[in-house]
């Protein structure tokens, strides 16, 4: 029984890969929040609220998809899902108003900034919870 529940867990096989690209985007989003809050703030608050948002779904994202336990996995899909929400409106509001924010977010111009990971990764993540949580043939026959 461990063996087949280890094996959906997420953050194994491709699911370290996706950690890691969780982790490096959590941490690249935790600093240039952090010092637009505490240096720039007053000059864009929506776009560096935003920023620092962007950050804190990262983090829980990547912890989430580390820990791959049920509730974990839960927390997941909310990160994940609310990252996927607030990349796209974010990323079409920012191009139909290039100063709807005062200042880029890690969001805007979906991702553009981080050359679109953050376009790309709530899909590749949401995908990978959807791939895992189905069963395997062998436990379906179980």
């Amino acid at each position: 029984m461990a063996e087949r529940t280890s094996a959906r867990r997420t953050g194994r096989g491709f699911g370290r890969v996706l950690v890691t690209v969780y982790g490096v985007l959590a941490f690249a989003a935790l600093g240039r929040s952090s010092y637009e809050l505490v240096v720039k703030f007053a000059e864009a608050p929506v776009a560096y609220t935003l920023s620092t948002l962007a950050a804190v779904v990262y983090v829980v994202a990547t912890v989430a998809l580390a820990i791959g336990s049920p509730a974990w996995r839960l927390v997941a899909w909310i990160t994940v899902g609310i990252e996927a929400v607030g990349v796209v409106t974010v990323g079409a509001l920012s191009l139909a108003d290039a100063q709807a924010f005062g200042e880029s977010t890690v969001w805007s111009a979906f991702g553009q900034g981080y050359g679109y990971v953050p376009l790309v990764l709530p899909f590749v993540g949401l995908w990978w919870l959807w791939r895992t949580s189905r069963s395997t043939p062998e436990e379906r026959t179980a």
